[in-house]
């Protein structure tokens, strides 16, 4: 009997490694082990047995078996997949399924800190911003509470050695609650108990649940959630935006009696820990997380549910690029369960699967109750021109003024942070660019910064151009939302007002404090992007005002028009969700579009239609697949000469075609240069092979640098 196995361990490697088992030691897949590597000693997990290519003699020991629950088996052969599919290593997919490696420690009591003396010290901002956590807080860790009062280690270390905090130790764990699968939820309409009905059996396959806003798509897959705690299995629920989930966590919490346990990356290493801990050993009945959520070890998951699944964050751009969605469908197929597809605007590849008999579908037609799909109006900014230097309409103004007086709420949707997205010289032109990326740097007038929103770089509001070195010279171009406020200020001087961005939302207890400002009515007049548009119940607001409806057209994206539409008929989905009657304006240059109708008749069928016939004549997904390859590294002419010599080779294989190599649509991010491959091919061929061979011995000089991305989606 062979005495070796397999170890997978969670760096960027494309195979696993053999070792040897010591007398006395037994070992199966799964099991998580200590191993050496090197000099040093690393944690990975047992693949399979081994292959025999090393002599027995060369081959080093496995050290040691660690004491939790194997990683289970479903769960390994998904990162089979996933590195299959998506030409990543597999280490590193292993790596999202081990994000914690304390959690493989043997679990001690956690020292943590709390209030002790105050005035055994002396009173410092860093000290009192400490005191000001722990008053308001439980008790933390040393690291916990350094980052959340802004200060460092030394600050708590001496306050504790002052005797000004004092030590606690917490539990391991922190118990999750069980969520209550019989405790009452709100009365269903007879849609929604239909969709209920045809969920509840939990069979196998996919099922895209498709509801106008409103609906009432939550509480249909609640009853889901809740068959399936009653079959003593875990849940999983995927969102786009945890951050933004305070409504829906409260929703969760009136219906299951208990919250569930969230994974993000907002959560404290302490929380990170016990979590992963808590799946693994099947403690956390239900998970609602972010896309990283469907790589943690479930001890028996038995349903899979992505809400808003038609949503661009589910695609992980950076690393092991994969898209949740299509990868929550992966699972639940690998492990026979049913998965769940819910929106308001599915996506086009979801709506032809279920078109074709793939996915289940199941429709809720009407709004929940009483209320009404609000009335949609297009503005032709050709016509119903803004004044110079401002942004609003005289329709749109009028109808805020209209809503404010008869106390209603309104939205003003501009999907564009910042004050201005460029800054330029008005003596000699030059255009405030990033130095590391080809994009422009936003101007954020709040802060008198300047930022690139692709790799962060940030620089003071310079007094002079760098160009001419005269002074007072730069002019905003365009509105972003703060710019957009100001215009509000002057507009509606009386009304209460917020912008709600990204930038402003520092996280979920900030994004809680926020949204119940609005739902308490502390709020009149909401300016903000995207991130309003996500689910939120907001009952007295009437009125949403989209200001820039041509903004995501451009491009040349694949998805601009689904996108747009997608984006535009949610954030109009904000509106007249209670009693009140709801209206949506939409500022266009081209009213004509079939975006725009489509918004406007609430004909989401029609505009779907239009799209799928484009997408089907061109070959394009979901018609037809694509891939894409991005060279880049430091020296531009080193990138070029690499890309051209992959052009020369490039196999011909029929039913595939590859386009470029050209500069990627950002020819430079993060200081790097770019070009790009965009392999297109029929439906029933796959590009990994393809790619797999055109691959197949070139060298890589350099720090130039391949990056595979399957069905890509931002096509930056």
């Amino acid at each position: 009997m062979s005495r070796r196995v397999s170890v997978l361990i969670p760096l960027a490697l494309f195979t696993a490694y053999d070792y040897a088992i010591p007398d006395g030691l037994s070992l199966a897949p799964g099991d998580f082990v200590a191993v050496p590597l090197g000099r040093r000693t690393v944690m990975g997990v047992v693949w399979g047995a081994g292959d025999d290519s090393v002599p027995p003699e060369k081959l080093r020991a496995v050290e040691a078996r660690l004491e939790i629950p194997a990683m289970p088996e479903v769960s390994r052969r998904f990162i089979d997949w996933v590195a299959n599919y998506c030409m990543a290593p597999i280490g590193s997919v292993l790596r999202m399924a081990m994000s914690v490696p304390e959690a493989l420690e043997p679990e001690k009591p956690i020292k943590a800190w709390q209030i002790g003396n105050p005035d055994s010290g002396k009173m410092t901002a860093a000290r009192q911003r400490v005191l000001d956590v722990l008053r308001d807080g439980p008790p933390l860790t040393s690291g916990d509470l350094a980052r959340a009062a802004s200060s460092s280690p030394g600050v708590v270390a001496e306050m504790a050695r002052l005797g000004m905090l004092q030590a606690v130790a917490l539990p391991a764990r922190r118990p999750f609650g069980r969520p209550d699968a019989d405790r009452a939820g709100p009365a269903l309409s007879k849609a929604q108990q239909d969709a209920v009905d045809a969920l509840r059996p939990q069979t196998p396959g996919v099922t895209l649940l498709h509801g106008v806003t409103g609906s009432g798509k939550t509480e249909v897959y609640f009853e889901a959630i809740a068959a399936c705690l009653r079959a003593g299995r875990q849940a999983l629920v995927l969102l786009p935006e945890i951050a933004l989930s305070a409504q829906w966590l409260s929703r969760f919490e009136d219906r299951f009696g208990t919250a569930p346990a969230q994974w993000h990356s907002e959560l404290t290493q302490v929380e990170r820990r016990v979590t992963w801990r808590a799946v693994l050993d099947g403690e956390a009945k239900v998970v609602v997380g972010a896309r990283s959520a469907l790589f943690l070890p479930y001890d028996n998951l038995g349903l899979i549910v992505v809400d808003e699944e038609h949503e661009s964050a589910f695609k992980q751009e950076d690393g092991v690029i994969y898209q949740a969605r299509d990868m929550a469908v992966v699972r639940g197929h690998l492990a026979k369960i049913p998965v769940v597809l819910a929106s308001a605007t599915p996506s086009l590849e979801s709506t032809v699967n279920a078109e074709q008999g793939r996915y289940r579908f199941l429709e809720l037609p009407d709004r929940h109750g009483d209320a009404e799909l609000p009335e949609v109006t297009l503005i032709d900014l050709r016509r119903d021109k803004p004044e110079r230097q401002q942004w609003l309409s005289p329709s749109l103004i009028r109808a805020v003024n209209e809503t404010l007086a008869d106390h209603g709420q309104a939205i003003l949707f501009l999907n564009r942070r910042g004050y201005a997205p460029l800054t330029l010289c008005r003596d000699c032109g030059h255009r405030m660019q990033c130095p590391n990326c080809t994009t422009w740097l936003v101007e954020h007038r709040y802060s008198q910064r300047l930022q690139c929103h692709h790799c962060g770089y940030q620089i003071q509001m310079p007094k002079a151009c760098p160009a001419c070195q005269h002074e007072g010279t730069f002019a905003a171009c365009g509105p972003g939302v703060e710019r957009l406020a100001e215009e509000a200020a002057t507009l509606f001087p009386n009304a209460r007002r917020l912008i709600l961005t990204s930038d402003t939302v520092g996280g979920p207890k900030k994004a809680t404090e926020l949204i119940r400002m609005v739902t308490e009515r502390e709020v009149d007049l909401i300016i903000g992007t995207q991130i309003i548009a996500k689910g939120h119940h907001f009952p007295h607001l009437t009125l949403v005002g989209v200001v820039d409806a041509d903004l995501g057209l451009s491009g040349g994206d694949l998805r601009a028009a689904e996108r747009t539409y997608q984006l535009l008929h949610q954030v109009a989905g904000r509106a007249g969700r209670a009693e009140r009657a709801g209206k949506v304006l939409v500022q266009t240059y081209d009213p004509g579009r079939p975006v725009m109708q489509a918004l406007k008749d609430h004909d989401q069928a029609a505009f779907l239609k239009i799209e799928e016939e484009d997408r089907r004549i061109a070959g394009m997904p979901p018609f037809g697949r694509l891939a894409a390859l991005i060279v880049s590294g430091s020296n531009d002419a080193a990138v070029e000469t690499q890309v051209r010599a992959m052009a020369a080779h490039a196999p011909r294989v029929e039913g595939v075609s590859v386009l470029g190599p050209a500069p990627a649509p950002l020819a430079m991010l993060r200081g790097r240069h770019r070009r790009r491959f965009l392999i297109k091919c029929r439906r029933d061929v796959a590009p990994q092979g393809f790619i797999r061979q055109w691959l197949r011995g070139l060298k890589w000089p350099g720090d130039l640098r391949l990056q595979i991305d399957i069905d890509p989606y931002s096509f930056l």
